[in-house]
Protein backbone atom coordinates (compact mmCIF):
# COMPACT_ATOMS: atom_id res chain seq x y z
CA UNK A 1 0.00 0.00 0.00
CA UNK A 2 1.39 3.55 -0.79
CA UNK A 3 2.43 5.13 1.97
CA UNK A 4 -0.08 8.25 1.11
CA UNK A 5 -2.76 5.51 1.07
CA UNK A 6 -1.57 4.17 4.10
CA UNK A 7 -1.73 7.49 5.83
CA UNK A 8 -5.87 8.21 4.72
CA UNK A 9 -6.41 4.91 6.27
CA UNK A 10 -4.95 5.45 9.54
CA UNK A 11 -6.74 9.02 9.69
CA UNK A 12 -9.92 7.41 8.92
CA UNK A 13 -9.67 4.89 11.26
CA UNK A 14 -9.00 7.05 13.86
CA UNK A 15 -11.75 9.27 13.19
CA UNK A 16 -13.87 6.08 13.49
CA UNK A 17 -12.52 5.59 16.55
CA UNK A 18 -12.15 8.88 17.90
CA UNK A 19 -16.42 9.15 17.16
CA UNK A 20 -17.31 5.83 18.68
CA UNK A 21 -15.17 7.21 21.82
CA UNK A 22 -17.02 10.45 22.46
CA UNK A 23 -20.74 8.86 21.55
CA UNK A 24 -19.35 5.80 24.25
CA UNK A 25 -17.96 8.72 26.76
CA UNK A 26 -21.49 10.74 25.97
CA UNK A 27 -23.47 8.04 26.92
CA UNK A 28 -21.91 7.03 29.87
CA UNK A 29 -22.04 10.67 31.72
CA UNK A 30 -25.05 9.75 33.96
CA UNK A 31 -23.35 6.30 34.99
CA UNK A 32 -20.00 8.03 35.48
CA UNK A 33 -21.74 10.46 37.78
CA UNK A 34 -23.08 7.68 39.70
CA UNK A 35 -20.45 6.08 40.65
CA UNK A 36 -18.33 9.11 41.26
CA UNK A 37 -20.91 10.17 44.24
CA UNK A 38 -21.28 6.56 45.27
CA UNK A 39 -17.74 6.19 45.59
CA UNK A 40 -16.88 9.77 47.34
CA UNK A 41 -19.86 9.72 49.48
CA UNK A 42 -18.72 5.96 50.51
CA UNK A 43 -15.24 6.88 51.88
CA UNK A 44 -16.57 10.58 53.66
CA UNK A 45 -19.26 8.46 55.02
CA UNK A 46 -16.66 6.14 56.51
CA UNK A 47 -14.03 9.02 57.26
CA UNK A 48 -15.90 11.71 58.45
CA UNK A 49 -18.61 9.76 60.22
CA UNK A 50 -17.22 6.64 61.68
CA UNK A 51 -13.62 8.19 61.74
CA UNK A 52 -11.50 6.13 59.79
CA UNK A 53 -8.49 6.85 58.39
CA UNK A 54 -8.06 6.55 54.51
CA UNK A 55 -11.42 4.01 53.81
CA UNK A 56 -9.81 3.13 50.84
CA UNK A 57 -12.03 -0.17 50.82
CA UNK A 58 -15.25 1.83 51.29
CA UNK A 59 -14.91 3.24 47.87
CA UNK A 60 -13.68 0.35 46.16
CA UNK A 61 -16.39 -1.85 47.13
CA UNK A 62 -18.89 0.81 46.18
CA UNK A 63 -17.15 1.10 42.95
CA UNK A 64 -17.31 -2.78 42.59
CA UNK A 65 -21.03 -3.57 44.06
CA UNK A 66 -22.11 -0.69 41.63
CA UNK A 67 -20.10 -1.85 38.35
CA UNK A 68 -20.68 -0.31 35.02
CA UNK A 69 -23.11 -2.39 34.14
CA UNK A 70 -26.72 -1.10 32.02
CA UNK A 71 -29.16 -2.54 34.11
CA UNK A 72 -28.14 -2.39 37.88
CA UNK A 73 -30.03 -4.66 39.46
CA UNK A 74 -30.89 -4.69 43.35
CA UNK A 75 -29.92 -8.78 43.75
CA UNK A 76 -26.87 -8.48 41.68
CA UNK A 77 -25.24 -5.07 43.81
CA UNK A 78 -26.17 -6.98 46.94
CA UNK A 79 -24.51 -10.11 45.57
CA UNK A 80 -21.38 -7.93 44.35
CA UNK A 81 -21.27 -6.13 47.31
CA UNK A 82 -21.42 -9.26 49.82
CA UNK A 83 -18.92 -11.23 48.00
CA UNK A 84 -16.66 -8.10 48.27
CA UNK A 85 -17.33 -7.98 51.72
CA UNK A 86 -16.87 -11.97 52.29
CA UNK A 87 -13.59 -10.88 50.43
CA UNK A 88 -12.46 -8.76 52.63
CA UNK A 89 -13.18 -10.16 55.47
CA UNK A 90 -11.36 -13.33 54.49
CA UNK A 91 -8.58 -11.13 54.23
CA UNK A 92 -9.11 -9.64 57.57
CA UNK A 93 -9.66 -13.13 59.54
CA UNK A 94 -6.59 -14.93 57.85
CA UNK A 95 -4.48 -11.33 58.20
CA UNK A 96 -5.57 -11.72 62.83
CA UNK A 97 -4.70 -15.49 62.09
CA UNK A 98 -1.86 -16.04 60.46
CA UNK A 99 -0.58 -12.41 60.07
CA UNK A 100 1.31 -11.14 56.84
CA UNK A 101 3.88 -12.57 54.43
CA UNK A 102 3.87 -14.05 51.02
CA UNK A 103 2.39 -17.75 51.76
CA UNK A 104 -0.58 -16.04 53.76
CA UNK A 105 -0.65 -13.77 50.76
CA UNK A 106 -0.60 -16.88 48.64
CA UNK A 107 -3.40 -18.45 51.15
CA UNK A 108 -5.39 -15.37 50.94
CA UNK A 109 -5.49 -15.20 47.12
CA UNK A 110 -6.74 -19.22 46.88
CA UNK A 111 -9.70 -18.79 49.33
CA UNK A 112 -10.91 -15.54 47.95
CA UNK A 113 -10.83 -16.68 44.12
CA UNK A 114 -12.74 -20.13 45.29
CA UNK A 115 -15.35 -17.29 47.49
CA UNK A 116 -15.74 -15.80 44.02
CA UNK A 117 -16.63 -19.12 41.87
CA UNK A 118 -18.98 -20.04 44.80
CA UNK A 119 -20.75 -16.38 44.39
CA UNK A 120 -20.19 -15.53 40.83
CA UNK A 121 -19.37 -16.92 37.59
CA UNK A 122 -18.31 -13.15 36.35
CA UNK A 123 -14.41 -13.42 35.88
CA UNK A 124 -13.98 -9.53 36.14
CA UNK A 125 -15.82 -10.31 39.58
CA UNK A 126 -13.71 -13.01 40.49
CA UNK A 127 -10.19 -10.81 40.04
CA UNK A 128 -11.44 -7.56 41.88
CA UNK A 129 -12.82 -10.05 44.93
CA UNK A 130 -9.06 -11.60 44.59
CA UNK A 131 -7.54 -8.12 44.36
CA UNK A 132 -9.64 -6.84 47.32
CA UNK A 133 -8.58 -10.01 49.18
CA UNK A 134 -4.84 -9.73 48.45
CA UNK A 135 -4.68 -5.88 49.13
CA UNK A 136 -5.81 -6.15 52.66
CA UNK A 137 -2.77 -8.96 53.48
CA UNK A 138 -0.35 -6.74 51.67
CA UNK A 139 -1.06 -2.89 52.62
CA UNK A 140 -0.32 -1.77 56.65
CA UNK A 141 -3.37 -2.77 58.91
CA UNK A 142 -5.26 0.25 59.79
CA UNK A 143 -5.28 2.08 63.14
CA UNK A 144 -8.71 0.87 64.10
CA UNK A 145 -7.95 -2.42 63.27
CA UNK A 146 -7.60 -4.68 60.72
CA UNK A 147 -11.64 -5.56 60.67
CA UNK A 148 -12.15 -2.02 59.68
CA UNK A 149 -11.57 -2.83 56.46
CA UNK A 150 -14.77 -5.15 56.92
CA UNK A 151 -16.67 -2.14 58.09
CA UNK A 152 -15.63 -0.02 55.21
CA UNK A 153 -16.89 -2.43 52.65
CA UNK A 154 -20.10 -2.79 54.29
CA UNK A 155 -20.51 1.20 53.84
CA UNK A 156 -19.40 1.67 50.13
CA UNK A 157 -22.08 -1.81 49.50
CA UNK A 158 -24.99 -0.40 51.21
CA UNK A 159 -23.72 3.34 49.09
CA UNK A 160 -24.14 1.34 46.10
CA UNK A 161 -27.40 0.31 46.89
CA UNK A 162 -28.60 3.43 48.05
CA UNK A 163 -27.59 4.84 44.73
CA UNK A 164 -29.35 1.86 42.83
CA UNK A 165 -32.42 2.07 44.16
CA UNK A 166 -33.02 5.67 45.27
CA UNK A 167 -30.93 7.14 41.89
CA UNK A 168 -30.99 4.34 39.18
CA UNK A 169 -30.91 5.30 35.18
CA UNK A 170 -34.23 5.36 33.61
CA UNK A 171 -34.90 1.70 33.54
CA UNK A 172 -37.38 2.41 30.71
CA UNK A 173 -34.52 2.78 28.19
CA UNK A 174 -32.69 -0.56 27.38
CA UNK A 175 -35.82 -2.35 27.36
CA UNK A 176 -36.81 0.30 24.61
CA UNK A 177 -33.80 0.38 22.59
CA UNK A 178 -33.91 -3.79 22.79
CA UNK A 179 -37.35 -4.38 21.38
CA UNK A 180 -36.47 -1.70 18.66
CA UNK A 181 -33.54 -3.35 17.64
CA UNK A 182 -35.72 -6.81 17.82
CA UNK A 183 -38.36 -5.74 15.74
CA UNK A 184 -36.28 -4.07 13.01
CA UNK A 185 -34.64 -7.88 12.90
CA UNK A 186 -38.41 -9.24 12.58
CA UNK A 187 -39.32 -6.35 10.39
CA UNK A 188 -36.19 -7.04 8.21
CA UNK A 189 -37.16 -11.09 8.11
CA UNK A 190 -40.41 -10.35 6.58
CA UNK A 191 -38.86 -7.72 3.70
CA UNK A 192 -36.76 -10.91 3.03
CA UNK A 193 -39.39 -13.28 2.84
CA UNK A 194 -41.36 -11.22 0.31
CA UNK A 195 -38.08 -10.80 -1.82
CA UNK A 196 -37.90 -14.11 -1.77
CA UNK A 197 -41.33 -14.39 -3.30
CA UNK A 198 -41.27 -12.28 -5.57
CA UNK A 199 -37.70 -13.82 -7.47
CA UNK A 200 -38.51 -17.35 -6.49
CA UNK A 201 -35.51 -17.82 -4.57
CA UNK A 202 -35.62 -19.94 -2.24
CA UNK A 203 -32.09 -18.97 -0.95
CA UNK A 204 -33.45 -15.85 0.28
CA UNK A 205 -35.93 -17.48 2.05
CA UNK A 206 -33.13 -19.62 3.98
CA UNK A 207 -31.69 -16.45 4.79
CA UNK A 208 -34.65 -15.35 6.42
CA UNK A 209 -35.19 -18.35 8.30
CA UNK A 210 -31.62 -18.14 9.73
CA UNK A 211 -32.15 -14.04 10.61
CA UNK A 212 -34.87 -15.04 12.44
CA UNK A 213 -33.43 -17.80 14.13
CA UNK A 214 -30.71 -14.91 14.88
CA UNK A 215 -33.37 -13.01 17.01
CA UNK A 216 -32.96 -15.26 19.78
CA UNK A 217 -29.57 -13.38 21.43
CA UNK A 218 -31.68 -10.06 20.96
CA UNK A 219 -34.90 -11.83 23.04
CA UNK A 220 -32.71 -12.73 25.62
CA UNK A 221 -30.98 -9.82 26.09
CA UNK A 222 -34.79 -8.02 25.96
CA UNK A 223 -35.71 -10.39 28.62
CA UNK A 224 -33.08 -9.76 30.70
CA UNK A 225 -33.57 -5.90 30.73
CA UNK A 226 -37.24 -6.08 31.10
CA UNK A 227 -36.26 -7.68 34.12
CA UNK A 228 -34.31 -5.34 35.47
CA UNK A 229 -35.70 -2.53 34.81
CA UNK A 230 -39.20 -3.90 35.98
CA UNK A 231 -37.05 -4.85 39.20
CA UNK A 232 -36.24 -0.87 39.25
CA UNK A 233 -39.62 0.29 38.75
CA UNK A 234 -40.96 -1.69 41.98
CA UNK A 235 -38.66 -0.16 44.31
CA UNK A 236 -36.96 2.90 43.20
CA UNK A 237 -39.65 6.28 43.92
CA UNK A 238 -38.41 8.14 41.42
CA UNK A 239 -39.58 5.71 38.25
CA UNK A 240 -42.75 3.71 40.13
CA UNK A 241 -44.62 5.66 38.12
CA UNK A 242 -43.36 4.01 35.27
CA UNK A 243 -44.57 0.41 36.08
CA UNK A 244 -47.92 0.38 34.57
CA UNK A 245 -45.67 1.54 31.17
CA UNK A 246 -43.50 -1.40 31.80
CA UNK A 247 -45.64 -3.98 32.29
CA UNK A 248 -47.77 -2.98 29.16
CA UNK A 249 -44.08 -3.41 27.01
CA UNK A 250 -43.75 -6.93 29.01
CA UNK A 251 -47.48 -8.37 27.81
CA UNK A 252 -45.78 -6.82 24.61
CA UNK A 253 -42.62 -8.28 24.33
CA UNK A 254 -44.51 -11.89 25.00
CA UNK A 255 -46.74 -11.61 22.30
CA UNK A 256 -43.25 -10.67 20.16
CA UNK A 257 -41.79 -13.50 20.85
CA UNK A 258 -44.14 -15.42 19.47
CA UNK A 259 -44.48 -13.84 16.39
CA UNK A 260 -40.58 -13.92 15.93
CA UNK A 261 -41.35 -17.94 16.69
CA UNK A 262 -43.85 -18.05 13.99
CA UNK A 263 -41.72 -16.39 11.49
CA UNK A 264 -39.13 -19.16 11.69
CA UNK A 265 -42.11 -21.46 10.83
CA UNK A 266 -43.39 -19.20 8.35
CA UNK A 267 -39.85 -18.72 6.55
CA UNK A 268 -38.77 -23.12 6.75
CA UNK A 269 -42.21 -23.24 4.97
CA UNK A 270 -41.56 -20.45 2.62
CA UNK A 271 -38.76 -22.26 1.16
CA UNK A 272 -40.23 -25.27 0.20
CA UNK A 273 -43.17 -23.62 -1.04
CA UNK A 274 -41.20 -21.53 -3.34
CA UNK A 275 -39.14 -24.52 -4.22
CA UNK A 276 -41.85 -26.61 -5.49
CA UNK A 277 -43.40 -23.30 -7.43
CA UNK A 278 -46.75 -23.92 -5.88
CA UNK A 279 -48.48 -20.06 -6.10
CA UNK A 280 -49.11 -18.66 -9.30
CA UNK A 281 -47.79 -14.89 -10.06
CA UNK A 282 -51.09 -13.37 -8.92
CA UNK A 283 -50.83 -15.16 -5.65
CA UNK A 284 -47.10 -14.82 -5.66
CA UNK A 285 -47.49 -10.63 -5.73
CA UNK A 286 -50.71 -10.81 -3.24
CA UNK A 287 -49.01 -12.72 -0.94
CA UNK A 288 -45.61 -10.57 -0.96
CA UNK A 289 -47.41 -7.47 -0.73
CA UNK A 290 -49.03 -8.51 2.34
CA UNK A 291 -45.60 -9.58 3.90
CA UNK A 292 -44.19 -6.04 2.93
CA UNK A 293 -47.52 -4.36 4.29
CA UNK A 294 -47.02 -6.65 7.78
CA UNK A 295 -43.47 -5.26 7.70
CA UNK A 296 -44.09 -1.78 7.60
CA UNK A 297 -46.80 -2.21 10.42
CA UNK A 298 -44.24 -4.04 12.39
CA UNK A 299 -41.69 -0.86 11.70
CA UNK A 300 -44.89 1.28 13.29
CA UNK A 301 -45.06 -1.20 16.24
CA UNK A 302 -41.03 -0.67 17.09
CA UNK A 303 -41.40 3.37 16.90
CA UNK A 304 -44.65 2.71 19.41
CA UNK A 305 -42.87 0.58 21.95
CA UNK A 306 -39.80 2.66 21.68
CA UNK A 307 -40.80 6.39 22.27
CA UNK A 308 -41.34 7.94 25.69
CA UNK A 309 -44.13 10.54 24.93
CA UNK A 310 -47.36 8.61 25.73
CA UNK A 311 -49.39 10.54 23.23
CA UNK A 312 -47.17 9.31 20.98
CA UNK A 313 -46.88 5.89 21.74
CA UNK A 314 -51.05 5.77 21.54
CA UNK A 315 -51.23 7.44 17.96
CA UNK A 316 -48.01 4.63 16.55
CA UNK A 317 -49.77 2.02 18.35
CA UNK A 318 -52.94 2.82 16.85
CA UNK A 319 -51.58 3.15 13.30
CA UNK A 320 -49.68 -0.56 14.28
CA UNK A 321 -53.43 -1.45 15.31
CA UNK A 322 -55.02 -0.48 12.03
CA UNK A 323 -52.63 -1.36 9.45
CA UNK A 324 -52.35 -5.25 11.10
CA UNK A 325 -56.00 -5.48 10.99
CA UNK A 326 -56.31 -4.21 7.29
CA UNK A 327 -53.72 -7.10 6.65
CA UNK A 328 -55.72 -10.05 8.99
CA UNK A 329 -58.87 -9.55 7.09
CA UNK A 330 -57.44 -10.55 3.84
CA UNK A 331 -55.58 -13.62 4.96
CA UNK A 332 -57.80 -15.87 3.44
CA UNK A 333 -56.37 -18.53 0.42
CA UNK A 334 -59.30 -17.22 -2.03
CA UNK A 335 -58.43 -13.49 -1.28
CA UNK A 336 -54.79 -14.10 -2.01
CA UNK A 337 -56.09 -15.93 -5.08
CA UNK A 338 -54.11 -19.54 -3.78
CA UNK A 339 -55.57 -22.60 -4.85
CA UNK A 340 -53.08 -25.19 -4.29
CA UNK A 341 -52.59 -26.94 -0.47
CA UNK A 342 -48.96 -25.78 -0.04
CA UNK A 343 -50.07 -22.15 -0.44
CA UNK A 344 -52.96 -22.35 1.83
CA UNK A 345 -50.71 -24.23 4.35
CA UNK A 346 -48.19 -20.82 3.46
CA UNK A 347 -51.54 -18.48 4.66
CA UNK A 348 -52.69 -20.81 7.98
CA UNK A 349 -49.24 -20.10 9.07
CA UNK A 350 -49.20 -16.37 8.63
CA UNK A 351 -52.28 -16.07 10.20
CA UNK A 352 -50.98 -16.49 13.59
CA UNK A 353 -48.62 -14.33 13.25
CA UNK A 354 -50.17 -11.41 12.55
CA UNK A 355 -52.68 -12.25 15.09
CA UNK A 356 -49.31 -11.93 17.42
CA UNK A 357 -48.41 -8.57 16.48
CA UNK A 358 -52.21 -7.52 16.60
CA UNK A 359 -51.82 -8.57 20.77
CA UNK A 360 -48.44 -6.87 20.67
CA UNK A 361 -50.68 -3.51 19.83
CA UNK A 362 -52.63 -3.79 23.10
CA UNK A 363 -55.63 -6.35 21.81
CA UNK A 364 -56.51 -9.55 23.76
CA UNK A 365 -56.03 -12.61 21.72
CA UNK A 366 -59.69 -13.32 20.86
CA UNK A 367 -59.89 -9.44 19.97
CA UNK A 368 -57.10 -9.64 17.74
CA UNK A 369 -58.63 -13.36 16.40
CA UNK A 370 -61.77 -11.89 15.49
CA UNK A 371 -60.17 -10.08 12.51
CA UNK A 372 -59.35 -13.22 10.81
CA UNK A 373 -61.76 -14.18 7.88
CA UNK A 374 -63.10 -17.57 8.57
CA UNK A 375 -61.69 -20.51 6.57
Amino acid sequence: MPPRQGMSATLAFLRKRSRIGFRRSANSVVTALQMTVCAVGAYAFAEQVLGHNGPLFAATSSMISLGFSRDPRVRRVLEVAIGCTLGIAVGDLLLALFGTGLWQAALVLFVSILLARFLDSGTIFTTQLGLQSLLVVLLPAPEGGPFTRSADAIVGGLFALVITVFLPRDPRREPKTNVRGLLDELSGVLREGASALRKSDSTLAWHALVRARNCQSQLDSLTGSMKAAQEVARISPAYRRHREELGSLGDAIDSIDLAIRNSRVFSRRLTSVINHAALTDEAIEALSQSLEDTADAVDVLSRALSVSDSAERRLNLRQARNELAAIATDLHPKTLHISRLEGEGLVLLLRPLIVDLLSATGLSHEDAADYLPRL
